[in-house]
């Protein structure tokens, strides 16, 4: 797959950025198989016969609530608009192939090592930032790729309708004088103090609001389930791990630490046989004894032009990034040290380590006791593992189960296959929880594997199927929506009033509020609405006042115009309005091909 970028790589250095990638694909791989043996296979929905699944739904809300974007009370309304997400790009995604768009392996690695996100200070790729940002989204390399393909794609049929839009001169002339317009007005805000008294609301009114907004008020299917974890971290809390074992856990860590390498690369070929090329590290080898400096030697000897200036400094690297022989002898290396020569296919090197990239033994001693006592305790895991899948199988009810293995039995609320938190929210939970077998028949789910170090059983304990929640139930959440309602018509009748009276040349007592000569960027306190407006009403002639109004919530706005001006032209506005416009026509045509598609596809929510 890497292949054809490193047959067209000129320096040691592109290998390595492209080495990086390998590396961190194989520090995430059995993350990304643990991903795929939990896949949970149940459809969502359809998109022109291609299937959206739930664990596609879950993945996308859980990395959005853990990533702080949205709060987890909102998560059920995250996960519709997650699947029409999915849904539009399904159909972008496409369209963009049914067109021939395509990117090869070779362009999203390059892609990935060059993005500033995963550069270091220096400006390189670095596996560490890698992994740490991949793995705070949530996401493995794989996954990663996957989606930066689609994105991609999706990118470049976007740029493409982007570039066949234009506007003519004119257009943009006109776009740009509305944008330097400014505009004075006052504005009086109504709110539920100016009513003389509140709406009435009575029980008719609310059963009609209730039946009209009948959707408001789904309640979906719910289950109460009890479960047990199985947790190896927990299990590992209680182990006693000796110094020596500490120790010599801290050496073998520094025999797989990513290390800091450089090296002095002498190549074979029409002009160097190989044996000049092991006499000149030969004599190499004689002036490092005689104390010349690495990266002297390296200046004056290495043919890694791209690495020679800075003393052949190859930076970090890992276990995967270069061939087999190359790796063994910088592994084998502790700080300071330098090689024998070694031979690769790109010719001889003598490799020195010049830091390993590991904490000191008490930075470490915490993570180390961990690591330790997990791998101590992996037997009597995999053994309680067997005796949780045997037991849950054959027991009657999951109290015994949780008993016999010293397990806490736990117990949720009522969730929904939608609507589930903690663990419960893990994908893969909620189709084990509504399974048949453990809805209907009142058996011990599966055991579902949590990742490596965790294993799961559930049953359920009470079931109600979804239903519309009787208006006593509802009642003051009913209540609130047409109290809501009726003030803002309320409000909105006597804003009518009043407006006839000022377009009529009365003049009712208000506390009018005035804004002076404001542009469309400086909305200062306004809100949006009431902006927007004022930039609505038409231009009020001389000594004239246009009035008009803004709903703002729970308040409605009077505007009244007084005056227009032009506003100064520069040419920071005129490309910002330019710009503005052909992001508009864009965005518009990107909107009307999704209509399209819409109108087009075959799109079924299961």
């Amino acid at each position: 797959m890497l292949q054809s970028i490193r047959d067209r790589s000129t320096s040691w250095g592109a290998k390595i950025l492209v080495g990086a990638v390998v590396v961190t694909m194989a520090l995430f791989g059995v993350e990304s198989l643990v991903g795929l043996l939990n896949s949970d296979g149940e459809e969502v929905a359809k998109v022109n016969g291609e299937p959206i699944m739930r664990q596609q739904v879950e993945l996308e809300v859980q990395r959005a609530i853990r990533s702080g974007q949205v709060p987890p009370e909102q998560e059920r309304q995250l996960r519709a608009d997650t699947l029409d997400n999915l849904v539009t790009n399904q159909l972008l995604t496409q369209y963009a192939e049914q067109g021939g768009l395509h990117l090869s392996d070779a362009q999203i690695d390059q892609l990935i090592v060059t993005l500033p996100d995963f550069q270091d200070a220096n400006g390189r790729f670095d596996s560490e930032l890698f992994r740490n940002r991949l793995a705070s989204a949530g996401f493995t390399p794989v996954a990663f790729r996957a989606q930066l393909r689609e994105d991609m794609k999706r990118r470049q049929l976007q740029q493409g309708l982007a570039i066949s839009e234009f506007s003519l001169p004119s257009e943009q002339q006109r776009l740009a004088e509305l944008q330097r317009q400014a505009r004075t007005f006052r504005h009086y805000a109504l709110t539920p103090e100016d009513l003389t008294q509140a709406p009435e609301v009575g029980e008719d009114d609310l059963q009609a609001y209730y039946e009209a907004h009948a959707d408001d008020y789904q309640r979906p299917e719910q289950v109460k389930l009890a479960y047990v974890v199985l947790d190896r971290k927990a299990m590992a809390e209680g182990v006693e791990v000796s110094e020596d074992d500490l120790r010599q856990a801290w050496q073998d860590r520094a025999a797989n630490a990513d290390r800091r390498v450089s090296h002095i690369m002498v190549s074979i070929g029409d002009e160097r046989s190989r044996e000049d090329a092991v006499a000149r590290l030969d004599d190499v080898q004689s002036r490092l004894a005689e104390g010349t400096s690495f990266a002297e030697l390296a200046a004056e000897f290495s043919d890694d032009t791209s690495t020679s200036d800075e003393g052949g400094d190859l930076g970090v690297i890992g276990r995967g990034f270069f061939g087999e022989a190359f790796e063994e002898a910088a592994f084998a290396l502790g700080k300071g040290q330098v090689s024998d020569i070694v031979e690769t296919d790109n010719g001889l090197h003598l490799i020195k380590v010049t830091g390993l990239d590991r904490p000191s033994f008490e930075q470490a001693r915490e993570d180390l006791r961990q690591e330790v006592a997990q791998e101590q305790v992996e037997d009597a895991f995999n053994d309680k593992a067997q005796e949780l899948i045997d037991e849950s199988f054959a027991a009657e009810d999951l109290a015994s189960v949780a008993d016999s293995l010293g397990l806490e039995r736990q117990q949720s609320g009522w969730v929904s296959r939608d609507a589930a938190d903690g663990v419960l929210a893990e994908p893969g939970v909620m189709r084990q929880a509504f399974a048949d077998d453990v809805l209907e028949e009142g058996f011990n789910s599966e055991v579902i594997e949590l990742g490596e170090d965790r294993r799961m059983v559930l049953r359920a304990m009470e079931h109600r199927d979804a239903t519309t929640l009787p208006l006593e139930e509802v009642r003051e959440r009913v209540v609130a929506a047409v109290t809501d309602a009726k003030t803002r018509e309320a409000l909105e009748s006597r804003a009518d009033e009043l407006l006839t009276s000022l377009r009529d040349g009365e003049a009712p007592g208000l506390d009018w509020q005035r804004t002076e000569s404001l542009s469309r960027q400086s909305g200062g306190d306004l809100a949006q609405p009431v902006i927007d407006e004022a930039f609505r009403l038409p231009h009020p002639t001389e000594g004239e006042t246009v009035y008009g109004r803004a709903s703002d919530g729970q308040r409605v706005v009077l505007i009244g115009l007084s005056a227009v001006t032009a506003g100064e032209a520069n040419e920071q506005s005129e490309a910002f309005v330019a710009r503005m416009a052909r992001q508009l026509r864009s965005q518009a045509a990107v909107n009307g091909l999704l209509e399209h598609l819409r109108e087009q596809a075959e799109v079924t929510r299961l």
